[in-house]
């Protein structure tokens, strides 16, 4: 078997799959006039700077997003009905959909987890593994009146058995 050459880190693909998402948006297009130098934006608050710069960052970490989702769904291709429950199977694309999710929210500084990210998530339980049961079966705690009655009754028990046990002791007949 041939061995695959390394390209690197991985920094280059990101990079380019950054510049993609930017170039996809709209906000580096050539011959576009640069927003934000006049005047103004000399005298202009550094909050302002700050939300056009999160907004930036929220609809590229979107894009992003996007083609993750994409990539997820092109990879859940090559399984079968018969195998979307069994986690020897789904594991690789589940993990990698996370580990985009979550790596690109990192590399934006945009944390994690967040709305989006559980959305995706969230769409991927809905789409492939809501028919997915146990095998075994799942043992849910019982209603809260039910367990109080549980707790309270051997507490209440107790001093009971200890009356009982003490007033025939005094009785002071011997017992056979």
């Amino acid at each position: 078997m041939a061995r695959r050459a390394q390209t690197g880190s991985g920094r280059l693909s990101r990079g380019l799959l950054l510049l993609w998402a930017l170039l996809g948006t709209g906000l580096c297009q050539a011959g576009a006039e640069p927003e934000g130098f006049n005047q103004d934006a000399r005298t202009s608050p550094p909050v302002a700077m700050f939300n056009w710069t999160a907004q930036l960052v929220e609809e590229t970490y979107t894009n992003i997003t996007q083609k993750c989702w994409e990539f997820f769904v092109d990879l859940m291709r090559n399984v079968t009905a018969s195998e979307l429950c069994e986690w020897k199977v789904i594991s690789r694309p589940y993990s990698l959909l996370q580990a985009c999710l979550e790596g690109w929210a990192d590399h934006l500084r945009y944390g994690y987890p967040n709305a989006l990210a559980e959305q995706y998530i969230f769409q991927s339980h809905h789409r492939y593994f809501h028919n997915c049961t146990l095998e075994h079966q799942v043992y849910f705690d019982p209603p809260e009146d039910v367990l109080l009655a549980m707790i309270i009754a051997p507490i209440c028990l107790i001093p009971f058995l200890v009356t009982l046990v003490i007033w025939r002791s005094k009785d002071g007949k011997a017992q056979p």
